[in-house]
């Protein structure tokens, strides 16, 4: 009897990829966290804990992450609009919106903050139809939200077309041809099958948008307190040279980011095996 032929990979073995994939991360990611943690630890737990539970700081931290959670649910819920639209139909301009979606990657955060801040002040094209009607986004935490949602849309829309796209229509059809309304076949055939790419651009936005910088400090005012993000928090504590209490906020944000993306990770997995016992 013959055995099968061992097919072999394109790329060298799994000891040699394995080392090369874990120096890799170790000088990209690990090394640096380690030395944020290390450095953060010269504080002691007290000193630790009386920086981040300063006034400032919780402020900082209570709008990076509401704006940062509010933009990503924004997102989840168009994005998947604009990925459907993209994916199911078949009009003009449709290649011109495809391409604008990943007008976020390419732009400098500056940029943006730039245009948006421009396009929602007062006397700005936006800006000036939400003047009569009371609202204001420039220098609010409405314009935090803003721009985060902004960068964060391509994260969405790019995670959920490649579902949509596997997506058989037989399937819809056979729960239609079965009597099933629109809303049911929804709810129990399209979304039980992209609920974990939805929630992988969920939290890619999410992470995305809790460390963004350039493009709200334009539109958010900076006020303490009141508009002025973590990110900027950091940046601020450092040009006052308090080494020591940037690390303290960046170590915060490090461990509570890192615990809410286990927890979307999480639910990831479950609605994943869920899915695949129903099917």
């Amino acid at each position: 009897m013959r055995l099968p032929r061992r097919q072999h990979s394109v790329l060298p073995g799994f000891g040699l990829t394995l080392g090369f994939a874990v120096v890799y991360l170790s000088l990209v990611a690990l090394i640096p966290m380690c030395a944020l943690f290390l450095r953060a630890r010269g504080l002691g737990w007290g000193g630790f804990w009386s920086t981040v539970t300063e006034p400032r700081v919780l402020a900082a931290c209570r709008l990076s992450f509401g704006a940062a959670f509010i933009g990503a649910s924004l997102n989840a819920v168009f994005g998947f609009v604009v990925a459907w639209t993209l994916v199911r139909y078949r009009f003009f301009g449709r290649r011109f919106i495809d391409a604008i979606i990943d007008l976020p990657f390419a732009l400098p955060t500056a940029v943006s903050g730039i245009a948006l801040t421009t396009i929602y002040a007062p006397n700005g094209w936006l800006g000036r139809a939400l003047e009569p009607l009371g609202i204001k986004a420039v220098f609010t935490p409405l314009g935090v939200v803003i721009a985060l949602t902004f960068i964060g849309l391509p994260f969405v829309v790019r995670t959920l077309q490649p579902a949509l796209e596997d997506l058989e229509a037989d399937v819809e059809e056979a729960a239609a041809s079965l009597g099933a309304s629109r809303t049911q076949t929804f709810r129990r055939v399209i979304f039980p099958a992209i609920i974990p790419s939805l929630l992988t651009g969920f939290a890619l936005a999410f992470a995305r948008a809790l460390g963004e910088y350039g493009s709200v400090v334009f539109i958010s005012g900076n006020l303490p307190g009141k508009t002025e993000i973590a990110p900027l928090l950091i940046v601020t504590q450092l040009e006052q040279y308090d080494y020591a209490g940037a690390t303290a906020i960046a170590v915060l944000l490090l461990v509570i980011s890192f615990a809410m993306l286990l927890v979307i990770n999480a639910l990831q997995r479950w609605s994943g095996r869920r899915h695949l016992r129903g099917v």
